[in-house]
C-alpha cells in the first residue's frame, strides 16, 4: 500500500506540476504570437506598407501559419555538429523563457509564485538565457553560430552589470526583493518619474539584454547569416524564437513592474480605479512593447565596438553614479524605507 500511495502521490504531483506550466505557457505562447504580428504591423507602418494582411482576418493568422510550416519541417543536424547539445540548446533557452514567468505579478496576488526575492529570481534565470545561446553556437560545429555566440555572451554579460545597478535603485526605494512590494510602494508616484535617466538605462539595457535592434549583433544577417541559430531550423528554430520573444515580453513587463507602476492606475480616482489592474498592466507592457519595435524600425544596428564602448564606458558608470546619488538622497532626506 505504501509503494502504491507513493506512486499515486508522485503521479498527482507531476500532474499539478503539467497543470501549472500549461496555466503559464498558454497565455505567454498567445502573448508571442501576438507581439511578433504587433512587431511586423508596426515596421510595416514605419516603412509605409502593409505588413502581414492575407491569412486570415487582417493577417492574424500569418504567424500560426508560420509555426505550423516549422512544425512540419524536417529537423537537420549537421554532420560535424554535437548533437545532444546541439538539440539541448534550443530547449534550454525554450526552459529558462518559460522559467522566469512563475514570478511575474500581473495583479496583487496573480502570480504563480510570489516568492520574497522574485527580482533576484528573475535576474539569475536571464542570467542563464546565455548558456543556450553558447552552447547552440559551440555545438554547431560552424563558424557563423560560434561568432554570434561569442558575441551574445559577451554582450549579455557587459548589459547585465548596468542592469544589475539600475534595480539597486530600485530596490533602495523599496525595501524589499518582491516584485508585489516594488508595485505597491508606487502608489504614490511612478518610479518612471524620480528614476528617468534609470528607466532610460534600463530600457536600453533590456534591448541589448534580448538581443534587440540595434543590438542584435549576434544574429546578425549581414555579418553572420542568422548568428548562433544558422544551423537550426524546424522546432530547434522555433523554440529558440519562442524564447527570444519571451524573453523580450519578460523585459516589458519587468520595465512596467520596475517603473510605470504594474497593475497600479495612472491615479487613483474613479474611472481609472475602476478598470482591473491587469487591464492596466497588459496596456503598459504593450506600450513597452511599442516602443521596443519602434526602436527595430529606425535605429540602426551599432557596430560592435560601439555596442561595448556604450556598456562599460557609458551605461556602467552612469548607472553606478545613480546609485551613489539615490542612496545619498535617501539618506539625507530620510527617505530610505524600513526594511520588509
Amino acid at each position: 500500500m505504501n509503494a502504491v500511495s507513493l506512486i499515486s502521490d508522485n503521479i498527482y504531483s507531476i500532474l499539478v506540476i503539467l497543470m501549472w506550466s500549461m496555466v503559464v505557457f498558454v497565455p505567454i505562447l498567445i502573448g508571442v504570437i501576438l507581439a511578433v504580428y504587433g512587431d511586423r504591423k508596426i515596421w510595416a507602418a514605419v516603412q509605409k506598407r502593409k505588413g502581414p494582411n492575407v491569412v486570415g482576418p487582417f493577417g492574424l493568422l500569418q504567424v500560426p501559419a508560420d509555426g505550423l510550416k516549422y512544425i512540419f519541417k524536417e529537423i537537420i543536424i549537421p554532420d560535424g555538429a554535437d548533437k545532444i547539445l546541439f538539440i539541448l540548446a534550443p530547449i534550454l533557452t525554450f526552459s529558462l523563457a518559460i522559467a522566469a514567468w512563475s514570478v511575474i505579478p500581473i495583479q496583487a496576488g496573480a502570480a504563480l509564485s510570489n516568492i520574497n526575492v522574485g527580482i533576484l529570481y528573475i535576474f539569475a534565470i536571464s542570467s542563464l538565457g546565455v548558456y543556450g545561446i553558447l552552447i547552440a553556437g559551440w555545438s554547431s560545429n560552424s563558424k557563423y553560430p560560434f561568432f554570434g555566440a561569442l558575441r551574445s555572451a559577451a554582450q549579455m554579460v557587459s548589459y547585465e552589470v548596468s542592469m544589475g545597478f539600475v534595480i539597486v535603485t530600485v530596490l533602495m526605494c523599496v525595501g524589499s526583493l518582491n516584485l508585489t512590494d516594488i508595485v505597491m510602494a508606487q502608489k504614490n508616484i511612478w518610479f518612471f518619474i524620480p528614476l528617468f535617466p534609470m528607466f532610460v538605462v534600463f530600457f536600453i539595457s533590456a534591448l541589448a539584454e534580448t538581443n534587440r535592434p540595434p543590438f542584435d549583433l549576434p544574429e546578425a544577417e549581414s555579418e553572420l547569416v542568422a548568428g548562433y541559430q544558422t544551423e537550426y531550423s524546424a522546432i530547434p528554430f522555433v523554440l529558440f524564437f519562442f524564447g527570444e520573444y519571451a524573453n523580450i515580453l519578460l523585459m516589458c513587463s519587468l520595465t512596467t513592474i520596475l517603473f510605470l507602476g504594474g497593475w497600479l492606475p495612472p491615479f487613483d480616482i474613479a474611472p481609472f480605479n475602476m478598470i482591473p489592474g491587469f487591464i492596466w498592466f497588459l496596456l503598459k507592457l504593450i506600450f513597452v512593447f511599442y516602443m521596443f519595435a519602434m526602436v527595430k524600425a529606425f535605429v540602426p544596428r551599432y557596430r560592435y565596438d560601439q555596442l561595448m564602448r556604450l556598456g562599460w564606458k557609458v551605461l556602467l558608470p552612469v548607472s553606478l553614479i545613480a546609485v551613489v546619488l539615490t542612496s545619498s538622497i535617501l539618506f539625507f532626506f530620510n527617505l530610505a524605507p524600513d526594511l520588509i
